[in-house]
């Protein structure tokens, strides 16, 4: 047991964290998502909504301050200035608790899911709201 990090932080997701270097992407995924197959490590968070995840990350990993776009959702289909719940919540969280607070950017579904293929990290959570997907680039610490 650590002191001060957040349970929803396990080991594995941990080492993670802390082995990407600047620039190196995570990608947090909805229950739907194809993790497993899409090549990167798959760390499963299956107790854990999306939005939680989220916030826990924030707490120990940095945000890209060199990018315009250090934050990435999934457009909806058919539908793409739409902006479901759960992205609306994601923006709220990077408001409130980034150390570079931001807006998600959003990309196409199958560019999303290029983008998520050359990712460090996938971590499946059990959310259920549809397009519960972000991709967070790694900053430094300066």
């Amino acid at each position: 047991m650590l002191r001060n990090i957040n349970p929803l932080l396990c080991p594995e997701l941990l080492r993670a964290l802390r082995a990407m270097g600047h620039g190196d992407e995570i990608v947090i995924a909805d229950a739907n998502f194809p993790a497993t197959s899409l090549g990167p490590p798959c760390i499963r968070a299956d107790g854990a909504s999306a939005t939680d995840m989220l916030s826990a990350i924030l707490q120990v990993l940095p945000l890209d301050s060199f990018v315009p776009d250090p934050v990435l959702t999934m457009q909806v289909v058919g539908a793409p200035q739409e902006t479901p719940a759960v992205v609306a919540e994601f923006d709220q969280i990077l408001q409130d608790q980034a150390d570079l607070p931001t807006t998600c950017q959003s990309l196409e579904r199958f560019a999303f899911y290029d983008r998520a293929a050359t990712a460090f990290a996938v971590v499946q959570t059990g959310e259920t709201r549809l397009y519960g997907n972000i991709i967070i680039k790694k900053g430094v610490i300066g």
